[in-house]
């Protein structure tokens, strides 16, 4: 190897490893939340949920509820990302709230996953 190309070589391993301990190491605008209180946040509003999926209303829309009440939500096919669910498997979801003026609060849903 010349000295040229460990030259190169070691630049992009210092570059690397730089890049890879990057970013922001800190609290987050994420809320937990009830369905409940879900319900009375702005819109917008980045959430974390965990409860059940009660039942499937059609296309992508969905029925969740935890021991607060239900809320309608809207995971995108590509969301599940394989994932398989019951209504007895309780689930959490990370998502933003989305409010109407002429239908129910819901929650856009961007991650879901079991919670063990």
């Amino acid at each position: 190897m010349n000295k040229f190309t460990l030259t190169v070589a070691l630049a992009v391993l210092i570059g690397c490893s730089g890049v890879a301990m990057a970013g922001f190491k800190g609290p987050t605008s994420v809320e937990k939340a009830t369905v409940a209180q879900a319900k009375e946040m702005k819109d917008d509003t980045h959430v974390i949920l965990q409860g059940y999926i009660e039942s499937s209303l059609g296309d992508e829309d969905y029925m969740f509820k935890d021991e607060t009440g239900t809320i309608r939500v809207e995971i995108d096919h590509d969301v599940w990302q394989g994932l398989d669910v019951t209504p007895n498997d309780k689930v959490e979801i990370q998502g933003e709230v989305d409010t109407h003026f002429y239908k129910p609060t819901e929650i856009d849903v961007k991650r879901i996953q079991l919670v063990k």
